[in-house]
């Protein structure tokens, strides 16, 4: 790359200082700008939110990678065939033909394939779109050359060379032409002829001229296929004949058995087909002789009848049986035409019939063909400058859109809440919210190492379309509100870019800090939710054991139960049982009380802003370090390893902070109304409430002046008063208690 002195400008983006890509001259100085301040080295060309044509354009080597040496060359290359690059940074879909620099030697070729596309869609415009060049079909399907090298019945107004081109197409095969239509090229029309002229000379070779080749005539091909259709069924029964000869005793065990016979009577015979096919052609016998007319296995018999018709009442016309022998010396007649028939050359085309072959021959219209072929390459070079026009209307509406991506992200960062990077697949509503941070998922084993180190709050979610009939899987970043609700299995709704929505259910959940607010309540409810599983884990041990000791109770009252008439023994009330268990209670109060006293006491030799110093600090040791450790995480949050298990390659960070990512969750702003809700928890009324907090603070207020800590200030008289008058009452409590127990 070649050192300059280029003025490049520079930002602050995401946290991170990157290049700021504004004027098309930035653009067209792109191969100078150092690979280093790239913010992506490569990303992938499919499952983004930008033209994927574009992309396979670019991608030279078609390695499924849009790497920056890509970027560079596709950079240079328009700002180039441009009058003005700053037109690139409007993003339209339609270029101006007047804007096309024809001073340059390949903008004026693509100028002139421009005006070529727009005569051959039949448009009288001066400008050119994306949906002009897109749609090659359209553009060359009423030209009869295209400059791929093949050719068409359209290629040619000839009658006989157009039956030509279609016979050709019917044996060898066919390709496909830039209009869309069926064709050959010039490989296929050589193929073509060499087939015709192999098969010609085959066919009218001096073995196929011998009678002795050809011993039944025109039908000796169809009888040769007769012959060996029963070929081995004939041998088999005449190995079994021998075999009987040899031993009389194995007839029963070679021939057809009777139990084979009753095993399948009582089925549909005409459904055994397959099972009766398996035995003999006809019933063995020790003369070792086939029977002609008759007695042939009904499997066999149509194949048989036909090999008769064709051989049999040929070489033994009369005869009702043949021996081994005769059977051989068929055989062996069909030994001159096997090897003619091995010999045939072209039988590609035999479907064509011998006439039409040897008519083609004999016109030998190749050159003809091949002339046109190369007619139709001589406008290559025309043809391809048209898929450069192309190339160019995709690279004028998209480059700039894919460098705001590639070089610099700041469509990701952008204020602009309509616009939005391409790896954005969406918007997930779920739980009163909307996450507009969605990544569709390409590599889940990947994401599964990655996501961790993103540092970011994910929900991965399969979704699926009944409009499309696709699925896909998505990771969301929500950076806002609560987490209570959000589980796997919970499900949502996904738009994607098109706003066509998709049924999204949670199958994974990446937990990480969403919010300082969120981590200042995160120990009060991780504390609630282990007292409220150890209260239900609790209860049903609970639950468990009372049932156990109840059938355990009944159990043993059944086996122990007295005798019918015999009185129910009476159990004695145990006092001391139950004293010890009031004692017990008047002592957990008692120290109960001292404890709140002293607590009490402490606080009442504090001043009131002491106080709530006091409480401020306790939630700050509750809930500071997890506020800490949320802040230090979401001052980190990085999205590069999430784009970096789909493919990318990002060679800088990422950061999504606390500011920039409370843009990217939207929480559900519902209006304070003033109506009321029929269906609320009765209470009773305010001014109840109002009076009753009065009445309570009066009281508080009354104690406190009686012990002379007005306003949280005491003395140590003051304090030993206090517990003293605690003390009292809770063994004033345990007395009662004890007397009412004696």
């Amino acid at each position: 790359m070649a050192k300059t002195n280029y003025d490049w400008k520079f930002a602050s983006v995401g946290g991170v200082t990157r290049v700021d890509i504004q004027t098309g001259e930035d653009i067209a100085h792109l191969q100078e700008l150092d690979q280093k301040m790239w913010t992506v080295l490569s990303c992938p060309v499919k499952g983004l939110e930008i033209d994927e044509k574009t992309l396979e354009i670019m991608d030279v080597d078609g390695d499924g990678k849009i790497r920056v040496d890509e970027v560079r060359n596709a950079a240079s290359w328009i700002t180039k065939v441009i009058k003005n690059p700053d037109l690139l940074l409007k993003q339209e879909d339609t270029i101006s033909l007047a804007d096309i620099n024809q001073d340059d030697e390949e903008g004026k070729k693509l100028y002139d394939s421009a005006k070529q596309i727009l005569s051959n869609l039949g448009l009288e415009k001066d400008s050119i779109s994306v949906a002009d060049t897109s749609d090659s079909i359209a553009i060359f399907a009423k030209t009869r050359f295209n400059g791929d090298g093949v050719i068409t019945e359209n290629s040619t107004d000839d009658e006989t060379l157009k039956n030509v081109i279609t016979s050709c197409m019917k044996t060898v095969g066919v390709t496909p032409d830039r209009s869309g239509v069926d064709g050959i090229n010039a490989d296929q029309i050589e193929a073509f002829y060499a087939n015709c002229n192999d098969y010609l000379t085959w066919f009218t070779s001096e073995d196929a001229n011998k009678e002795s080749v050809f011993p039944y005539g025109d039908n000796t091909d169809a009888a040769l296929a007769a012959y060996n259709a029963l070929k081995e069924k004939v041998e088999d029964f005449f190995m079994r004949c021998k075999l009987i000869a040899f031993n009389q005793d194995s007839t029963a065990a070679l021939d057809v058995s009777a139990a084979k016979m009753e095993a399948i009577s009582d089925k549909n015979l005409s459904a055994c087909t397959e099972e009766i096919a398996t035995y003999p052609l006809a019933r063995v016998n020790s003369k070792m002789e086939l029977p002609l007319n008759g007695g042939i296995n009904p499997a066999w018999e149509a194949a048989f009848s036909q090999l008769k018709t064709l051989v049999f009442d040929v070489e033994f016309a009369g005869k009702q049986a043949i021996t081994e022998a005769e059977w051989k010396t068929i055989g062996a007649k069909f030994t001159a035409f096997e090897a003619w028939k091995g010999a045939k050359k072209g039988d590609v085309v035999e479907s064509l019939g011998v006439d039409a072959i040897k008519e083609i021959v004999s016109k030998n219209q190749k050159a003809e063909l091949l002339a046109l072929v190369e007619q139709d390459k001589a406008l290559e070079s025309e043809a391809n400058e048209i898929q450069s026009v192309n190339k160019l209307t995709h690279l004028y509406r998209d480059l700039y859109k894919l460098i705001k991506n590639y070089v610099t992200f700041s469509d990701f960062y952008t204020r602009d809440e309509e616009q939005k990077a391409i790896f954005q697949a969406g918007t997930l509503f779920i739980d009163q919210r909307s996450c507009d941070l969605c990544i569709k998922v390409s590599d889940m084993g990947k994401h599964n190492t990655m996501a961790s180190y993103s540092g970011m709050f994910l929900l991965y979610c399969d979704c699926q379309s009944k409009q499309k009939n696709e699925k896909m899987t998505i990771a969301a970043v929500m950076t806002d509100g609560d987490v209570n609700d959000l589980m796997v299995g919970k499900n949502a709704i996904f738009y994607d870019r098109n706003g066509l929505d998709w049924d999204a259910v949670v199958v994974k959940i990446i937990d990480n800090p969403i919010s300082i607010r969120q981590a200042f309540w995160s120990p009060y409810r991780k504390f609630a939710n282990w007292v409220t599983d150890l209260i239900n884990k609790s209860a049903a041990e609970k639950d468990s054991k009372s049932f156990d000791d109840l059938t355990t109770k009944v159990k043993d009252t059944a086996a122990t139960a007295p005798a019918e008439g015999a009185a129910a023994p009476q159990q004695s009330f145990d006092i001391a049982k139950f004293a010890g268990i009031f004692a017990a209670i008047g002592m957990a109060l008692g120290f109960i009380g001292s404890f709140c006293v002293s607590v009490v006491s402490g606080f009442a030799q504090l001043s009131w802003w002491q106080v709530i110093l006091v409480f401020i600090g306790i939630i700050l040791i509750i809930s500071g370090p997890s506020m800490i450790m949320a802040w230090l995480k979401l001052r980190k949050r990085n999205l590069a390893p999430l784009l970096d298990a789909n493919g990318w390659a990002v060679n800088a960070r990422a950061f999504v902070n606390i500011a920039f990512g409370a843009t990217l969750t939207k929480m559900a702003d519902f209006p304070t109304i003033a109506l009321q809700d029929p269906f609320a928890k009765k209470g009773m009324p305010l001014w109840k409430k109002l009076l009753i907090v009065v009445v309570i603070l009066a009281a508080v207020a009354a104690v406190l002046y009686y012990f002379n800590i007005w306003p949280f200030q005491c003395n140590e008289a003051a304090s030993e008063e206090v517990v003293e008058v605690v003390n009292d009452t809770l063994s004033a409590v345990a007395d009662t208690a004890a007397a009412v127990v004696e």
